[in-house]
C-alpha cells in the first residue's frame, strides 16, 4: 500500500474549520460551535476520492483564548499538522477583516511547512454568490497559497471545487490511489497499537522469522515510549505475507503535550490506523483496562477497521486470576464485543501464532457478502413476534458494497428507529452470520421520503 497523504485544515479559532471538516467527510464528527476554540482533539478521517485517497485532519485554532493551557495544547497540534501535512487548507473568516492571528499563521506557514507542500487559502462563510464574486481581492495579505477559494460549508458553495483542488494538488505530488483498489491480492496491513510499554514491539519481534529478527529487530525497552514512529515489517506465515505496522504508544493528552515528539507519535498512530485493514490493540494483562485503551478501541471501530485485541503478558497470571482478568477486560470493552480476543505472551510465545489465523478470518468477514434473498428470509424470521417497533415496517433489506459490512434497511420513519432496536438486530445478525472481528454499519432509509440514519 502506498503512503496515505495527509491534508490538514488549519486557521485561527472560529473560521469554520470543523464545519468544513464535517462537510468534506460527509458526517458530523467535529463539534461545531460559535465559541472560539471548541475543537481541542485532533480529528482525522480517511477520504477516498475519485483519483486519490487521503487522511483529512481537523485541528484546533491557532490564536489567543482565555485558557492559556488550552491555547498551547491546540497550537502545538496545529504546528505538528503543518510540519507533516502534504496539503494545507488555511481558513480565514470571510465575514471578518484580516486579524493579527491570521497574519501570524501566514508567518508560521512560511517558516514551518515543507517547501513543496501546497497551501490552499479558503475564505470561509462566503454564503452568497455576491460575496463569492467580490471577496477574494480583500484577502491579498494572506495569499501565500497555490490558490485562493471562497467556500461555504453550510451552503455547499465551493465544496466540490475544493475536493477537486485537493486531489489535483496531491496528484501533482505523485500520490496515487491506494493499492487496496489496484492489487489483485493486497497484503493485509495490520496496525499494532496500544498504550506505551504494553509490549507492541516485543510482539512484532516475536512474530518475525529468527533470521530477519537478528538482522533487523525493533528496539525493545522497558522505558515507555521507545518507539516514536510507525515501523512497517513484512512477515510471512504459511507463505502468506502480512505487513505489521508497529506504532508509537498513544499517551494521555496531558503527557503528550509535554513533548512535541509525543504529539507526532499520536498523529502517526492515527494515520497508521486509518491506513490499515486490521487494528491489533495490545493490552497489558497485568493492569486493568484504562480509558486510553477504550479510546483506541473506539477509534478502530469508528474507522471501520477489523479489530483484534491481544491481551499481552498473560503469562503473569495463572488459573482463576487469568480467567477473571480476561472476563473483566471483555466486560470493560463491551462496546466492541465483535472484536476477537487473544490472550498471549510475547515473552514465552504463547498464543502468538493464532494472530495470523484470526487476521485471515477477520479479513474474510470484512469483505463477506450476504445475498438480499438470504437477508430478507433471515429478517422475517428474526422480527416474528418480537416487540421491535418501527423495525417491523422494514420493506426491504440489502447489503451495500462497502467495507466494513454495511446494511441498508428501508423503513417507514428512520427517526423512530432506536439504538436498542439496532443492537437487538445486530446481536441476532451476528448469532446467525458471525462477522467476527469487524464492525457492522446499519443505514436507515425512508420508504417514502429521503432520510437516513446511521449507527455502528
Amino acid at each position: 500500500m502506498s503512503k496515505l497523504p495527509t491534508v490538514a485544515i488549519i486557521g485561527r479559532p472560529n473560521t469554520g474549520k470543523s464545519t468544513l471538516f464535517n462537510r468534506l467527510i460527509g458526517s458530523r464528527r467535529a463539534i461545531v460551535s460559535n465559541v472560539p476554540g471548541t475543537t481541542r482533539d485532533l480529528l482525522s478521517q480517511r477520504i477516498d476520492g475519485d483519483n486519490v485517497s487521503y487522511l483529512l485532519l481537523d485541528t484546533g485554532g491557532i490564536g489567543a483564548t482565555r485558557d492559556k493551557d488550552f491555547e498551547k495544547d491546540v497550537a502545538g497540534q496545529s504546528l505538528l499538522a503543518i510540519e507533516n501535512a502534504d496539503v494545507i487548507l488555511f481558513t480565514v473568516n470571510g465575514k471578518e477583516p484580516i486579524t493579527k492571528d491570521d497574519l501570524t499563521i501566514v508567518s508560521i506557514l512560511r517558516k514551518k511547512r515543507k517547501r513543496h507542500v501546497p497551501v490552499i487559502v479558503l475564505i470561509t462563510k462566503a454564503d452568497t454568490p455576491e460575496m463569492e464574486d467580490s471577496i477574494i481581492h480583500d484577502y491579498h495579505d494572506v495569499n501565500i497559497g497555490e490558490r485562493m477559494m471562497p467556500v461555504s460549508a453550510p451552503h455547499l458553495i465551493g465544496i466540490d471545487e475544493l475536493s477537486e483542488a485537493i486531489e489535483e494538488e496531491l496528484l501533482k505530488l505523485h500520490f496515487e490511489k491506494s493499492d487496496d483498489e489496484s492489487t489483485d491480492v493486497p497484503i493485509p496491513r495490520i496496525a499494532i497499537v496500544g498504550r506505551p510499554n504494553v509490549g507492541k514491539s516485543s510482539i512484532v519481534n516475536a512474530l518475525m522469522a529468527p533470521s530477519l529478527r537478528e538482522i533487523n529487530p525493533i528496539l525493545v525497552s522497558p522505558i515507555a515510549g521507545t518507539t516514536r514512529d510507525s515501523i512497517d515489517t513484512l512477515v510471512h506465515y504459511h507463505d502468506q505475507p502480512y505487513m505489521l505496522v508497529d506504532t508509537a504508544g498513544l499517551r494521555k493528552r496531558a503527557r503528550a503535550n509535554e513533548d512535541e515528539v509525543e504529539r507526532y507519535s499520536v498523529m502517526r498512530t492515527l494515520s497508521a490506523v486509518e491506513g490499515s485493514d486490521v487494528v491489533v490493540l495490545v493490552i497489558d494483562a497485568s493492569v486493568m483496562v484504562t480509558q486510553q485503551d477504550k479510546k483506541i478501541a473506539a477509534l478502530a471501530s469508528e474507522s471501520g477497521k477489523g479489530l483484534i485485541i491481544i491481551v499481552n503478558k498473560i503469562d503473569l497470571l495463572k488459573g482463576e486470576a487469568r480467567k477473571q482478568r480476561l472476563k473483566d477486560i471483555e466486560t470493560l470493552l463491551h462496546f466492541c464485543r465483535f472484536a476477537k480476543f487473544i490472550p498471549c505472551s510475547a515473552l514465552t510465545g504463547e498464543g502468538l501464532t493464532k494472530l495470523f489465523d484470526v487476521v485471515e478470518a477477520v479479513q474474510l468477514s470484512r469483505v463477506r457478502r450476504i445475498s438480499t434473498r438470504e437477508l430478507q428470509r433471515w429478517f422475517q424470521q428474526v422480527i416474528h413476534g418480537e416487540p421491535i417497533g418501527q423495525l417491523t415496517t422494514c420493506k426491504h433489506l440489502t447489503q451495500a458494497k462497502d467495507i466494513p459490512p454495511t446494511f441498508v434497511l428501508f423503513v417507514r420513519d428512520p427517526k423512530r428507529i432506536s439504538i436498542s432496536q439496532l443492537r437487538f438486530l445486530e446481536n441476532r445478525f451476528r448469532e446467525t452470520f458471525g462477522f467476527d472481528g469487524t464492525p457492522i454499519r446499519w443505514i436507515m432509509k425512508a420508504t417514502e421520503r429521503k432520510e437516513s440514519y446511521k449507527s455502528e
